[in-house]
Formats: C-alpha cells, structure tokens, sequence
C-alpha cells in the first residue's frame, strides 16, 4: 500500500483530522494525542496492510508502522493537514474529566523524547564505533578525524538543554523558542566559565540582585531546562492574555526570559539537578544490592513495559544516569529482552508452515537487531503467545548474566547490535564487553530453541477428501518416494531465484524454489493442498500440500504496494484445490505500466528443517506442465 493511501486511512481510522489533537512518531510508532478516543477504529485499523498494530497506552493513541514510519508520519501530516503549529495541551478526555496523573506523565515523557529518539540513538552509536576504533588502535584522541567525529557524536548531549528547551516547550503548548533560550543562557559561554571559576579556591560567590547564584555545569543535563520550559510556558500564556495584541509578540517572550532565567538559575536549576543526582544514586543503590536480579527483573519484563507503555517511565532515568554519572547499566540488560524476542521471532520463522506468518517473522528479526522490536512483538511473537514469553525468559536469563558482569554503557542508543559498540570502555575491551555478548547469545539462543521445539502448536492433518474447484485438473507426474512434482503455476521464462531481485527471496531467506517471468495474467495451483494464506492485497498465495509441503506462489517484486489492485482472486482461504485449478488472475500490462517487476518467485518453505533438493524441468515452460521436482526426507 502507498504511503498516501494508508495514511488516508489512518487519518479516517482515529475519527478525522477535527479528532487529532496532536501527533508525534517514535522509532516505529505514530502517537496520536486524540480528542476523543471513542471515535477511533482500532480493529479496523488493525487489519490494514502495513499497521502491525494498535495499541491505546500512556492517554495516546499509538498505531505501530514499523521502519517505514517516518514516511508514513509525512504522509499523515499532509493527508490531514498538520503544520508545524505547536499543539495545546489538552488534558481532558472527551467527557471533560481529566487524565489521571500517570497518563499525563507518560504522555508528557514520550512527547519530549520521542522526537529525539532517531538521533539520540545515531549519536550513541556514532560514539560507540569511536571507542571501537579506539580500543582496535585504528585512530588515537589527538586525530584530526577522532576528534572532528567525537564533537559530531557530543553535539547533542552537550547542547541537550538547548534541544530539549525545544521539544519541552512544544509539548507545554509554550513558545519552544523562548524555552531554547533558556536553555542556551544555562550552557553560554560566560556561565561555563563562571562556573569554572567558581571552583577554585577562595572565589567570590556571583550574585543576582545580592541573591547568591549556585553555579552548576548544565552540560547535558535534562531535568532543569523540563521544568524551566514548563514554568516557561505558563508565564507565557498568562503573559498573551494580560498585554494588548500590539505588543505582546514581543514583551511576551521579554518578560518571560527576564524573568525565568533567573529562577532557573536560582532555585529551578539546583532543586532540579538534585532530584536528578537523587534518581541517579537511587538506581544505583538498586542495582548494587543485586545486579543479577535487576537484570533478570529488566530483561523478562521490559518488552512487556513496552507494550503498555510503561517503558517511558525508565528512558529519562537512562538518560539521567548518563547526564550525572556519564554512564549507565540499564541500556546493556535492554539488549538481553531485544534479543530474547528476536530469537523468537526466528524460531517461528524457520518452524511456521503459513507462508504469510514466515515472511513477517523473517522482516521481523531484521528489524530487531536493530532494536526495532515492535514487529516482531506484535506481528509474530505476542499473537502466537508461547514465542512472547519464550522471548522473555530468554531475556530474563540474558540479562541476569549480563547484570553479573556489570556491563555499562557510556553512550545512549536503542538496545541493538549497535550496543555492544557502546559498552567499550576507555581501557578498552573487558570482560564486561563479552559478559554482554554472552548474555544476548544465551537470551537469542534459549527463545530461538524453546520456540523451535514447543513454541507452535503441531499442525493439522492434512484432509484427504480431494475436492475439485471447477477448473480443468492436469494429472501430476508421478514422483518417486520421498519427492514431489510441482507443476508451473504460469506460463513463461523460469530464471533461478538468485536473480530476483528481492534479496529475500534471493538469498532464500524464505525458502527454496524458483521463479517465472509470466507471459500472461493467470496463476493456476501447482500442486494438490488447501489454501494455507491468501494476502489480504491478493498478490501472495499460501498452499499447504497434502505431502506436507508449502508453497507460498508471490506475484511480482514489492506489488503488495499496489494495496489489490490489478489482482482477482479465484479461490478463499481454507479453500481445498487441485493441481491445475485456477488461483487468481492479474492485469500483467497494468501493473508493469505502474513500474512493477512482475517476476513471481515460487518457493517452498519447508518448515521441518529437512533439507530439499529441486530439479527444473525446462527453461520456457507452460502452465500447468510439470516444473521441478522438490526431494525431501519423508518424516512419515
């Protein structure tokens, strides 16, 4: 489907532009602040092709995309009209009642982070491959190039008050403008130096107004600019209501920098930054009586925090414990749950026999590598149940060693691979290093085995009744025991599936097979079975065979974004078909005239294991003449 018409669809899906009150996206998730939630279609959404899910969490409504978010996010904005306005705060749910308190808090967390996330993670990872670097001896500290990338890499924790004094003040429904300010006066050059001067032995306290200034190294910090952009936006609105339109664009902005740049430096700042030391030191304390546990509690439960939400609650105190302590072990125990999921998502690929399940799974893993985990959550592990919490006792386990090893990380990022760059220390590699590489293998290894062995539950027999669609069947070719002859779903050119040029069907990712340049618009079954997946676009059909074969028969490369056109469908999910029996029909002239490559792979996902041989009949075959054999190992 096109970025266009799913966000159309969206739009339509959470009750129409006049219903957004505001809209954010995070690393895989659309955040819709909505005005009243009642309106929204979540079930209808759910079933739209490229949303995984939809989750109400935190007083938002969250639609999960996955990688193409961002693009969607675009579209959304302008399928409904969104500016760049900054957005009111709204509190009240539609019945006038207020948001209880945690609500407030989780919306208020995500809506200042969230728009940093993409970058926070970039900076750390940049980081992290610097410290690579350094312990490889690959570059040293007085480089020219080391020292270029490390002030890219520092850019933006350095200067945090300044981009959090915006995305703060946008969420307060203030100027984020006047909150940067803020922001900037914590971290100018004068006030540095100041600071510095003021550690020194025997120097002058600096005074505002008689009043002592207790002088901090704002660098970094994250809570003072919060709270500043709040108070910030409060002296604003009051401001716009007292002064006259004429002035007020103005001596509105005036009168609030005067006056909170001050408090900020005089009581905000301080009592701020000590509530930050206190959290700081609170996590520590917790994690030192027992890190085997914390990691343990950490790794089992916080994909679960993720699902409700809960998990914003624990990024400030990430972040926190990088902005005091310049270090932190919570992100490294994080790896253990992201690869306790991933592990499980690719135990159900390699064991599902439904060919829709096996594609999600395998995009899935990919994405959770990189720390995106929201697909394989939503769209394989959590719907089948048993991988879900495979995953998180694998994470439990994970994290619980990766905890003994008090492995640390001195820059932000998502829990991904990229991580384990990011837990170098300056001494260089360590064994807290591979306590992290150990204890994300046990987690991946323990959900992938679990999963592969009881994860699914068996599937059924095959039925024996041989029912006739109604088409003209052609006779299989008789298949010599242990092998089976699957007849050319189209006529055309075969070419090897190493020359598809989607790489996950090429590499045989999803199995072995073949493909056919078609010549005509028809798909007929190659084998005898009953439709295992039909996609809701029509482009993909699933056939579980009665030999215990699947086949999944895939039109085209990347035409499910043709959301159905140009495809009709012949047959229904569950349908029983015999070989030669027509499955769909596709305008072949249309949707190359759309620019689509319609080369259609036919592969067997063999899910068992058992490895298969194929043996191609001919290079220009017709439909329904007998294509390759598939040689297996018969379990019976």
């Amino acid at each position: 489907m096109s970025h266009q018409s799913l966000a159309q669809k969206i739009v339509a899906g959470v009750g129409g532009r006049d219903n957004i009150a505001s809209l954010v996206h995070c690393a895989t998730r659309l955040r819709f602040k909505l005005h009243d939630n009642t309106k929204a279609d979540g079930e209808g959404l759910k079933q739209e092709p490229g949303i995984i899910m939809v989750v109400e969490s935190g007083g938002q409504f969250q639609v999960v995309i996955g990688n193409e978010v961002n693009a969607v996010y675009q579209a959304v904005n302008k399928a409904a009209s969104i500016d760049e306005q900054t957005p009111q705060v709204d509190e009240h749910k539609a019945d006038g009642s207020k948001s209880s308190l945690f609500n407030r808090f989780i919306d208020t967390v995500s809506g200042i982070f969230t728009p940093l996330l993409g970058m926070l993670a970039a900076s750390g990872i940049l980081k992290g491959f610097l410290a690579l670097a350094l312990a490889l001896q690959w570059t040293t500290t007085s480089s020219g190039t080391y020292q270029l990338l490390n002030a890219a890499g520092d850019a933006l924790f350095y200067f945090f008050p300044v981009i959090l004094g915006y995305t703060a003040g946008k969420k307060f429904g203030g100027n984020p403008f006047i909150s940067m300010a803020v922001g900037g006066a914590l971290i100018h050059p004068s006030i540095t130096s100041l600071f510095h001067a003021s550690q020194q032995m025997g120097a002058e306290p600096s005074l505002f107004l008689g009043v002592p200034v207790t002088l901090i190294n704002y660098g970094g910090s994250v809570l003072p600019v919060i709270f500043a952009a709040w108070a910030c936006s409060h002296l604003e609105r009051r401001f716009n209501q007292w002064l006259p339109s004429a002035v007020r664009n103005f001596f509105s902005p005036l009168f609030c920098i005067v006056l909170v740049v001050p408090l900020t430096f005089l009581l905000i700042g301080p009592a701020a930054t000590g509530v930050g030391r206190w959290l700081a030191n609170g996590y520590l304390a917790v994690y030192e009586f027992t890190p085997m546990l914390a990691g343990a509690v950490i790794g089992a439960f916080w994909q679960i925090f993720v699902i409700f939400g809960l998990h914003w609650g624990f990024i400030p105190l990430i972040i926190n414990n990088f902005s005091m302590l310049g270090q932190d072990t919570m992100l490294p125990m994080l790896v253990a749950a992201v690869m306790g999921q991933v592990g499980a998502a690719l135990g159900v690929m390699l064991r599902t026999r439904d060919a829709k399940t096996k594609v999600m799974a395998g995009s899935a893993v990919t994405a959770g590598v990189f720390g995106v985990t929201e697909p394989a959550v939503y769209g394989v592990n959590l719907p089948t149940r048993r991988p879900f919490i495979f995953g998180c006792i694998g994470g439990a386990l994970g994290g619980a060693l990766i905890g003994v090893g008090n492995t640390t990380a001195y820059t932000f990022g998502l829990a991904s691979i990229f991580t384990f760059t990011q837990v170098i220390p300056s001494t260089g590699i360590d064994a807290s290093v591979w306590s992290l590489v150990f204890g994300s293998l046990l987690s991946l290894a323990f959900a992938f085995s679990f999963t592969w062995l009881f994860g699914l539950k068996a599937p059924a027999k095959p039925k024996t009744e041989n029912h006739n669609a109604g088409n003209a069947v052609k006779e299989m070719t008789p298949a010599p025991q242990g092998s089976a002859a699957l007849l050319a779903p189209q006529s055309g050119r075969v070419v090897p599936l190493a020359e598809v040029s989607d790489p996950t069907f090429a590499s045989g990712l999803l199995g072995a097979g073949v493909a056919i340049i078609p010549e005509s618009g028809r798909v007929v079954a190659p084998i005898h079975g009953e439709i295992a997946s039909l996609f809701r676009t029509n482009h993909a059909i699933g056939i579980s065979a009665d030999n215990g074969l699947d086949v999944l028969i895939h039109v085209g490369i990347d035409t499910v974004k043709l959301d159905g056109r140009h495809f009709v469908p012949h047959v229904r999910l569950g349908d029983r078909v015999a070989a030669g029996d027509l499955l769909l029909e596709f305008d072949r002239e249309a949707i190359l005239a759309a620019g689509y490559d319609i080369t259609t792979p036919m592969v067997v996902t063999q899910a068992s294991g058992v490895p298969i041989s194929l043996s191609v009949y001919h290079e220009q075959i017709e439909e329904g003449s007998p294509l390759l054999t598939v040689t297996f190992e018969d379990k019976e």
